[in-house]
């Protein structure tokens, strides 16, 4: 039987500088995460000095939305016919180009087309990352604390992104919100390039598959800004419903092309196995209800409690202390011992909890008694179920398609995302509108319409986590039904999807 080639050194010629690399690759994740939520914050600055117009003034976060969420199965395969170090570097530096040209803007068009750029390099950057990981560390310990640390920096480097966003705004101007990228980008870009050492063994040299480059990319913009859309136009409105439609037709062609096409750009084994596509699911779930939470404990704690940006961004940091303690803590201590079902499905549960906690919201809730305990749990949950998931992501794949499953963990992400916003946002302005019209008789005084005004946007943000909830039960359910293998103790066992021999000894190089 021959030997499959593998994209990591074997144990006892282990990469000297591997923990260089992490912190290295670290950096370039946090960034990326960073660049979510940041320019958020900056938004209103931003529209007002460049003149952006009340209806476009969305299409700075969707610009950069569409790009990365409808091109990050490609950049996945880049990073496995082009190289994950190559890739990596590239993406670093045109990301840092692209963050140039936004924080110079000098109008509405210019700032678009830089955010489109960030999205597009963002989406070759967020895939090597993950997959260098699941290459450069092989030993089931080490693998578990590697995928610790950057389980944290993926699930808390939003809250951290708020803090950053309202200090730059509030301190210097919107412009460093983009500016910020560069050193990150400089730093990482040269520190991999010296630090990290990939073999080339593993590289999927087969014919880039064009057929279902185009239908993906379009099946996931469209899906993207369909979900987008929704959330400023309705679900009913045409375009919404025709973008659905259209992505459904593209996802589906894809779907039957990737199938039938010699050489893949999504090879349909990396979707079929349980294991990954339990990660797959349980994650998309996961975080339409974290979008849930940013977005709505961000509105709460600014308009109804008057917090100003920095105050807001500090006021999440109960929550990025939990989600370091619960990865790198909770489930980097017990991936060698426990199953990685045992860490996620009990961990969104707890999220779950945090999350009920906040269903309770009124207009003057003390945030020691009741917001901060809610984070802490919220964090933990996230923390120790994000853990073992990402490193999950490419569990079984063989070395060739490290990338484009890796992409596939930022898709979920992504398109999760996108839905968190428009699902959550929607329920959560019907709830509002349907309170005031039932007690708008009864505010017949100034301040009772102001208290109104706040009471019913409190109403409509718990309505929509009572969703969160919801759907953060079920991500548990998928993660304990469909994740079935062993805690990770580092020895070769048999592939879970029925692969053979071979597969089985896969595992422990690239699974995680």
């Amino acid at each position: 039987m021959s030997q499959s080639p593998v994209t990591s050194l074997a144990p006892d010629t282990k990469d000297p500088n591997r923990w260089k690399a992490l912190a290295f690759i670290a950096i370039a994740q946090l960034m990326v995460v960073l660049d979510a939520t940041i320019v958020n914050i900056a938004l209103p600055s931003a529209q007002e000095d460049l003149g952006i117009s009340e209806g476009n003034k969305q299409w700075v976060i969707t610009a950069y939305a569409l790009a990365f969420g409808g091109l990050l199965l490609f950049g996945g395969r880049i990073a496995d016919l082009w190289g994950r170090k190559r890739t990596f570097v590239t993406g670093l530096i045109g990301f840092a180009a692209a963050s140039a040209l936004g924080g110079a803007a000098t109008g509405e068009a210019m700032m678009l087309g830089a955010r489109a750029l960030q999205g597009v390099f963002g989406a070759l950057l967020a895939p090597a990352a993950l997959s260098l990981l699941a290459v450069m560390f092989t030993e089931a310990k080490e693998r578990a604390k590697a995928f610790g640390i950057y389980g944290a920096i993926a699930g808390g480097g939003g809250a951290v992104g708020l803090i950053l966003g309202g200090f730059l705004t509030e301190y210097l101007n919107w412009r460093w919100t983009f500016f910020v990228n560069i050193p990150f980008a400089i730093i990482a870009a040269a520190g991999a390039y010296f630090v990290i050492r990939e073999p080339s063994e593993g590289r999927n040299r087969s014919p880039l598959d064009i057929p279902g480059v185009v239908l993906s990319t379009l099946g996931l913009v469209a899906l993207v800004y369909g979900f987008t859309r929704a959330e400023s136009d309705g679900w009913s409105d045409a375009v919404t419903v025709t973008m659905f439609v259209a992505s459904v037709v593209l996802l589906a062609a894809f779907v039957v092309t990737e199938a039938k096409v010699k050489s893949p750009l999504l090879p349909l084994r990396v979707l079929t196995e349980r294991n990954r596509g339990g990660v797959y699911l349980s994650l998309g779930l996961a975080i339409i209800a974290m979008f849930g939470l940013f977005l709505f404990l961000t509105y709460y704690l600014q308009i109804v409690q008057g917090y100003s940006p920095v105050k807001t961004g500090f006021a999440f940091l109960p929550m990025i202390f939990g989600m370091i303690v619960g990865s790198t803590q909770i489930g980097t201590r017990l991936m060698t011992r426990v199953a990685p079902r045992y860490l996620m499905a009990p961990g969104f549960l707890l999220a779950a909890v945090g999350m009920l906690l906040l269903t309770q919201l009124e207009v003057d809730t003390s945030y020691a008694g009741l917001i901060l305990p809610a984070q802490l749990m919220l964090g933990l949950g996230m923390g120790t179920a994000f853990m073992p998931a990402m490193s999950l992501a490419t569990h079984g794949v063989e070395p060739r398609d490290a990338g484009v499953a890796s992409a596939m963990v930022n898709t979920s992400q992504q398109v999760g995302g996108a839905i968190g916003t428009a699902l959550l946002n929607t329920i959560a302005a019907s709830a509002t509108t349907a309170y005031l019209t039932d007690h708008a008789a009864s505010a017949t005084t100034p301040a009772a319409q102001k208290l109104l005004a706040a009471q019913s946007m409190v109403e409509g943000y718990t309505a929509a986590i009572w969703w969160a909830v919801g759907i953060l039960v079920a991500a548990s359910a998928i993660a304990f039904v469909l994740v079935n293998t062993d805690a990770d103790d580092g020895s070769a066992a048999a592939s879970s999807d029925g692969e053979g021999v071979e597969d089985a000894v896969k595992i422990p190089v690239v699974a995680h």
